[in-house]
């Protein structure tokens, strides 16, 4: 047998010169391991950015089907819009409110001019009266006798010839010098906003 520290003798000194000792063997892995190394970290940066690029266009893409839904939404509510003001009733309250009248019946010319029909003339049809206030009843003797019990102190209630008139309706001329008031619409037109 042999030493562990004996200097090698013969054949095997030879072949241990030719052969290299462990440190320059250590020497030759490093490069290798440092390039295994960077591939793996390279690998892994390249993956998280990769995630975060990935997470950052799912949140895009959510953020637009939000978009997409409440735009659909307007659209549909506009839609709506526009089919009630287009439906005939409505077009013809509209029409009423700006002015306009029904036609009469209509004339057609004819491409060699002589004219098919009978034109005639628009006229507004005679506005609706408006509704008067009705006078409130009288009371008997046997309601006053309990209003008087009832509300003693409390100040009694308007003549019962005079009617209040209702916010709607036109007021009555005080006395019969005094103009008539125009008749006026209940309701003032509606505005539109700018379609």
């Amino acid at each position: 047998m042999s030493r562990a520290g004996a200097p090698l003798k013969g054949r095997a000194g030879r072949l241990a010169r030719l052969m290299p000792s462990a440190s320059p063997s250590s020497a030759a892995r490093t490069p290798f391991v440092l390039l295994v190394v960077l591939l793996l970290g390279g690998g892994l940066i390249t993956l998280l950015l990769l995630n975060s690029a990935l997470n950052e266009g799912s949140f895009r893409l959510s953020e637009l089907k939000r978009d997409t839904t409440e735009l659909t939404d307007e659209q549909q509510a506009l839609q709506r819009d526009v089919d009630s003001y287009s439906q005939p009733g409505a077009l013809e309250r509209r029409a009423r409110e700006l002015g306009m009248v029904p036609g009469g019946s209509p004339a057609f010319l004819d491409p060699d001019g002589t004219v098919r029909g009978v034109p005639t003339k628009a006229t507004a049809p005679p506005p609706s009266p408006s509704p008067t206030p009705t006078p409130s009843p009288e009371p008997t003797p046997e309601d006053g006798a309990q209003a008087d019990e009832a509300g003693a102190g409390v100040p009694s209630p308007t003549p019962s010839g005079t009617a209040t008139p209702s916010p709607g309706a036109a007021a009555e001329p005080e006395s019969e010098d005094a103009p008539a008031p125009e008749n006026t619409p209940a309701t003032p037109p509606p505005t539109t906003p700018g379609r």
